[in-house]
């Protein structure tokens, strides 16, 4: 009677990753883009970016205090909040603006639906959408990598939606030598960060290269079939940030390989869409809220069957 067999239910299969190893990964995987940041807008890069993830920690921590839920800060998904918040401003923003948005990302974002893995939308971009909402001229004051103290310049975007003319070199787009958001900061080592993590296998190439291959596609087929206008659509805002680390967010994306796809070819759509045909030059944060919303919409029609449900022959 010693070898009994155990009956337990599913799933039986073990894995080392934890909520924290992910997390972990996410963050080395942004380091290197973060310090090229640091490197091109000097020491107000790390301040904002140090800001945003201590209140985004700070609030998560306060909320499941007061609550009376066990504190899991430790498992860092608030400090990625905050972080891909911070990658989400300029770097000559206010100090009350890392601190307000990390707030709304964390409290409204995320808390207010239960916390990790009950979101439906991505926290961050939540966070930076009532921002760019409430206060625009602060959220879209640029300024030329060295000098932080004075607006100087448009984005490569803004001015490709302009005229066209005037661009800066493609060299300095593609290493991070423009202005913009932190994370517009190149997107060679954004590149560099996703493929380390396709393989630590914490993210699938689905959504990010169908993400960016839809908005290539219409880019070369709307510049005229235009090579180096299209890589300027590529490079020269928040897309490879969005595709890669936030459009594949778990909580807010689907689950099925289909819906995968079907996801990025979504935000690829709504990103040009709002680029070509509204006020703004970029488009990344709304497209993928907009996708989020439709995530369950998306599973529903592509999950698979299970095994002995459908129709009956006749």
């Amino acid at each position: 009677m010693e070898n009994r067999l155990i009956a337990t239910s599913s799933p039986h299969i073990v894995s080392q990753d934890t909520t924290t190893t992910v997390m972990l990964d996410v963050v080395i995987a942004l380091v290197p883009a973060l310090i090229a940041s640091i490197y091109f807008f000097g020491i107000t890069a790390a301040v904002t970016v140090a800001l945003a993830i201590g209140s985004a920690v700070g609030t998560e921590a306060l909320i499941q205090k007061i609550t009376r839920q066990r504190v899991t800060i430790n498992d860092l998904s608030a400090v990625i909040t905050g972080l891909l918040l911070g990658f989400n401003l300029p770097p000559s923003t206010p100090w009350w603006i890392p601190v307000i948005g990390s707030f709304v990302a964390i409290a409204i974002g995320k808390q207010v639906f239960g916390g990790i893995g009950n979101n439906f939308i991505n926290p961050a971009l939540a966070g930076r959408a009532f921002l760019m909402a409430s206060w625009p001229v602060q959220m879209t004051a640029w300024v030329d990598p060295g000098s932080v103290d004075t607006v100087t310049a448009a984005t490569p975007l803004a001015l490709l939606k302009a005229s066209q003319e005037n661009l800066q070199p493609l060299a300095d787009v593609i290493l991070g030598r423009i202005p913009g958001t932190l994370g517009e900061t190149s997107a060679i080592l954004l590149l560099l960060g996703g493929a380390y993590l396709l393989y630590r296998k914490v993210i699938s190439w689905r959504i990010p290269v169908t993400y960016i291959g839809t908005v290539a596609l219409i880019a070369f087929i709307t510049t005229d079939f235009n090579l180096t206008l299209t890589a300027y659509h590529i490079f020269g805002g928040g897309l490879m940030l969005g595709a890669i680390f936030m459009a594949t967010e778990y909580s807010s994306s689907p689950v099925t390989n289909k819906g995968k796809i079907l996801f990025g070819i979504g935000a690829g759509l709504l990103t040009m869409i709002i680029r070509l045909y509204s006020n703004s030059a970029e488009g990344v944060t709304y497209a993928i809220l907009f996708m989020n919303v439709a995530t369950p919409l998306i599973e529903k029609y592509t999950a698979p069957k299970v095994f002995g449900i459908g129709g009956v022959r006749k």
